[in-house]
C-alpha cells in the first residue's frame, strides 16, 4: 500500500486484541490514518486477515538504536564497568556506523512488531531521516552531558524540527553525568510540552552517590529542580516509594527488565506499586548492546517474570505488560494510540494466528507474552501504510549487516 487517504478494510481478522479485550472475526475500516470503524461493517480495498491476531504496535520506550555495534562487544561487566567500556568504545564510532547500526535497528525492530521507540543517542538526525524512510514512529535528541552547554543542546533538539512520524526531544544521560549547574540551566531552557528523557535511580551506588552530593534521591531531585512535568525517567529499579508519588505528574516512566538483570543492577522497578498510584509505566529494550534484543514481545515476557520474581506475587499479569507496551506507550510519545477503536491511530500487527496454538480467544494473550519467541509477525502497518512485510527488508539487512562487520 502507499499513501492510503482512501478507507480500506482489514477484512475478517481471525482475533482482534488491544488491551481491553479480544473479539473473534471482525472488520477494522482504516481511513486517512486513523480507525474508523471496528465491527462488521467495510469501505474501500480490502485486506484478507482470515489468518491474522491484530494487535495494536509495540512501542520501545527506551533504546539506543546505534549500539547495535556493541552487541555482543562487552557482555559480563557491571553498569559502570560496562559503561566504561562503551564510552571507550563510542569515542572512536563513526557517524558511518551509527547510521548503519540504526539502519539494523529500525528494521529489527520493525520485523518484530514495534510501531515506535524513543531512542538516546549522537544521532537523531539519522533517527528522524530513518523514520521517514522506513514509516516507523520515533523520538531522538541530542544528549546533555557536563561538557556541552543546556542553551546549545535544547537549540539542538528544537532545530530537528517535527515530521508526521518524528518528534524532538532533549536527552540527559543521568544525574551523576550532569552537574547540578547544568540541569538548572536546562530548566532555565526548557518550556510546554517539551520532552526530558533521562536514566535516574538505576543501581544502589547511583543512588547514595547523589544522596551524598544532594542530599536527596535522584527523582526528589528532578523534583526539585522543578523538571518533573517534563521528565520521562528510565530504569528507576532503586526508586523509593516515596518518590514514586513525584512520579505520577511527570511523562513516564520505563522499565527495562532485561537490561536491568543482564547489567546485574540489582533493583527490579515497582510496577505494581507505580501502577496503582497512576504512573505511567511503560517498557523498553535499552539497547542492543544491554539486552541484546531489540524484540519488545520478549520484553513483555521479561517484565513480567522479574516483578513476580523479585516482589513474590502475580500481581503484574500479561494485560498489564502488553497496556504498558501499547497503550502506555502511545501516551508517553503524545499519541492517541495503542487500542483497535475509532479515533485512535491506524497503527498494527497483523501476527500468523498458526504460529500461537492451541487457538483459542482465551489463550491468544498468553501465547503472545509467555511464549513469546513463537510469535510470527508477517505485516506492520503504521499511520494506516503497510511498511512492513515479511521477507521485504532480508536482502536489506543483510548488506547493512555486511557493511557494519567491515568496520569492525
Amino acid at each position: 500500500m502507499g499513501v492510503q487517504n482512501n478507507p480500506y478494510t482489514l477484512k475478517r481478522c481471525a482475533f482482534v486484541l488491544d488491551s481491553s479485550g479480544i473479539k473473534e472475526n471482525v472488520n477494522v475500516v482504516v481511513e486517512r490514518g486513523l480507525i474508523r470503524e471496528v465491527g462488521n461493517n467495510e469501505d474501500g480495498d480490502e485486506v484478507d486477515c482470515r489468518n491474522y491476531v491484530l494487535l495494536p504496535g509495540l512501542v520501545n520506550s527506551h533504546t539506543h538504536a546505534s549500539m547495535i555495534f556493541l552487541r555482543g562487544f562487552f557482555d559480563d561487566g557491571e553498569l559502570m564497568q560496562w559503561l566504561g567500556e562503551m564510552w571507550r568504545e563510542e569515542e572512536k564510532v563513526s557517524g558511518e556506523v551509527m547510521r548503519i547500526s540504526s539502519e539494523l535497528a529500525v528494521l529489527e525492530m520493525l520485523s518484530s512488531g514495534t510501531t515506535a521507540f524513543i531512542d538516546m543517542y549522537f544521532n537523531p538526525e539519522d533517527i528522524r531521516e530513518l523514520s521517514t524512510k522506513y514509516g516507523i514512529r520515533s523520538m531522538a535528541g541530542p544528549i546533555l552531558m557536563n561538557h556541552k552547554s543546556a542553551d546549545e543542546v535544547v537549540k539542538q533538539m528544537r532545530s530537528l524540527g517535527s515530521t508526521p512520524l518524528f518528534s524532538p526531544l532533549l536527552n540527559v544521560h543521568s544525574l551523576y553525568a550532569t552537574d547540578l549547574k547544568t540541569i538548572r540551566e536546562l530548566r532555565d531552557a526548557l518550556r510546554g510540552d517539551e520532552h526530558l528523557h533521562i536514566h535516574l535511580s538505576e543501581t544502589r551506588d547511583e543512588v547514595f552517590q547523589i544522596k551524598r552530593e544532594h542530599g536527596l534521591f535522584p527523582v526528589e531531585v528532578i523534583w526539585k529542580e522543578g523538571l518533573i512535568p517534563y521528565v520521562h525517567g528510565v530504569h528507576l529499579g532503586w526508586v523509593t516509594s516515596w518518590e514514586l508519588n513525584y512520579l505520577v505528574n511527570s511523562r513516564g516512566v520505563t522499565h527495562c527488565p532485561t537490561s536491568n538483570m543482564k547489567l546485574a543492577t540489582g533493583g527490579a522497578f515497582p510496577m505494581r506499586e507505580a501502577l496503582d498510584l497512576g504512573v505511567n509505566v511503560t517498557l523498553g529494550t535499552d539497547g542492543a548492546a544491554s539486552n541484546n534484543s531489540l524484540n519488545m514481545f520478549i520484553e513483555m515476557k521479561n517484565a513480567v517474570l522479574l516483578q513476580r520474581h523479585n516482589y513474590w506475587t502475580t500481581r503484574i499479569s500479561a494485560k498489564d505488560v502488553f497496556k504498558a507496551a501499547t497503550v502506555n506507550g502511545y501516551k508517553l510519545l503524545g499519541k492517541k494510540g495503542g487500542m483497535i477503536e475509532p479515533g485512535y491511530v491506524a497503527d498494527f500487527i497483523l501476527v500468523n494466528k498458526n504460529s500461537l496454538y492451541p487457538l483459542k480467544a482465551d489463550r491468544v494473550l498468553s501465547h503472545l507474552i509467555y511464549n513469546s519467541d513463537r510469535v510470527d509477525v508477517e505485516k506492520v502497518i503504521i499511520d494506516g501504510k503497510i511498511v512492513f512485510e515479511k521477507g521485504l527488508f532480508t536482502e536489506t539487512a543483510r548488506k547493512l549487516a555486511e557493511r557494519l562487520s567491515l568496520y569492525l
